[in-house]
């Protein structure tokens, strides 16, 4: 296994939409067992194929706080949905950015797993937060997208100004 390199934020690379994968071969199981190890060491809670510039629709997630309940979601659809939550969202290609977007409460997503048999989960509170954010990248979009222009305008400031300092301290 091998840390991946995350895309950061207004990375053109992270507006591509996920291709659908065709077979669960074992190039697809160590994609995922690299994105899960690239997701916990960031650390974050949840990891799109596409953060890490793989364009292919792959989501690991783990929203427990042990550590120890990961999901992978290939080819991940929401088929139902209901409700409405507002939630503080972060991003691992947003480092240090945190707002709120409002999301479905609930949702169901069918996907396929490692083994390539198709699955359905039901999820709630935070995890179907993470479900909608993971499925959003694959098509293309980061959270912020969700939010008013001015502050995505001062979310870029702010991370070009980061990238800056660690530069030069490189």
């Amino acid at each position: 296994m091998s840390l991946l390199p995350i895309l950061r934020f207004p990375d053109p690379r992270l507006k591509k939409i996920a291709a659908p994968v065709r077979n669960v071969d074992e190039s697809i199981i160590r994609l995922a067992r690299d994105m899960a190890e690239t997701m916990y060491q960031a650390p974050g809670i949840g990891l799109a194929a596409t953060q890490v510039d793989v364009h292919k629709q792959v989501i690991v997630i783990d929203t427990s706080e042990t550590r120890d309940n990961l999901l992978t979601l290939i080819n991940p659809e929401i088929v139902e949905s209901e409700g409405r939550q507002e939630c503080e969202e972060g991003c691992l290609s947003v480092p240090g950015i945190y707002d709120k977007v409002e999301r479905a409460e609930r949702v169901v997503v069918r996907y396929l797993d490692l083994e390539g048999r198709e699955k359905t989960i039901e999820a709630d509170e935070l995890l179907a937060v993470c479900l909608q954010h993971e499925i959003e990248h694959l098509s293309g979009k980061v959270f912020v997208e969700h939010l008013s222009r001015l502050k995505q305008l001062r979310i870029k400031a702010k991370l070009a100004k980061q990238a800056k300092i660690t530069a030069a301290r490189d």
